[in-house]
């Protein structure tokens, strides 16, 4: 596996002066996806895998999107204005994408490229968090499985949604490909080839680092076997053993 966190931090560097932020969302769900990093770490660790995570704020850049996408440096998240993204030149579009965006794929291309290199069987994985009430809407999906064309993963993990009976599992869900949200998906997993899938996780479910530890063991149980059934061999894990 390889695993991406594009909304990991909420991180504003200082020459952005916090996009002009009303502080109530400066570290609200709009500038990153709570809780995805803790899951994508413990996935990580699980499955042995290399985690490439944004340090910077979705909307300083979005590396979930295009650069040609206005979603990649919005002016407004849902109900959150954003100032500082408002009438850019071409020229400070030109430098996020090339400081932010830019390394980040970059990243990503370079471990898949060195596990090619090595004859390593691979599938991606990205993770994201979502908030439970949209535009004043409740959500009731808990996770969502995540895909554009290639669905194989996607599919494969959704076949063992039955281990996970107590939760609300759907697919594309809360958002789809018609969303703009499969950019990395098709990037990093269609453009190599790799079965791919996002993972979407409601917010309230990751409240503390022990709650996104026990979220990261229950998508395992659809991870694993999904991986086994598509051809991978799963790294034991020392629970494993124990078990």
């Amino acid at each position: 596996m390889v695993i991406l966190c594009e909304h990991a931090s909420p991180d504003i560097p200082e020459p952005y002066h916090d996009l002009g932020l009303d502080p109530a969302h400066r570290f609200s769900h709009a500038a990153w996806d709570p809780g995805a990093r803790d899951v994508a770490m413990a996935l990580s660790r699980a499955l042995d895998a290399p985690l490439v995570a944004s340090r910077v704020s979705r909307l300083v850049y979005d590396c979930n999107r295009p650069p040609e996408a206005a979603s990649a440096m919005p002016e407004r998240s849902e109900v959150v204005d954003v100032p500082g993204n408002r009438n850019l030149t071409e020229a400070q579009r030109a430098q996020r994408i090339e400081s932010v965006y830019r390394p980040f794929c970059t990243a990503v291309t370079q471990r898949l490229e060195e596990r090619a290199a090595s004859h390593l069987p691979t599938a991606l994985i990205t993770v994201h968090s979502f908030t439970p009430d949209y535009h004043g809407k409740p959500r009731t999906v808990e996770i969502g499985i995540l895909h554009d064309a290639d669905r194989r993963l996607a599919d494969a993990m959704l076949a063992q949604s039955h281990r996970l009976a107590h939760r609300q599992i759907r697919r594309n869900d809360p958002y789809g490909p018609e969303d703009g949200v499969t950019h990395s998906l098709k990037l990093h997993g269609i453009g190599h080839g790799l079965a791919n899938v996002m993972i979407e996780i409601r917010n309230d479910l990751l409240g503390t680092p022990a709650d996104a530890s026990t979220m990261a063991d229950e998508l395992l149980l659809l991870i694993e076997p999904a991986l086994a059934e598509l051809g991978f061999e799963i790294p034991i894990r020392g629970d494993a053993h124990d078990a």
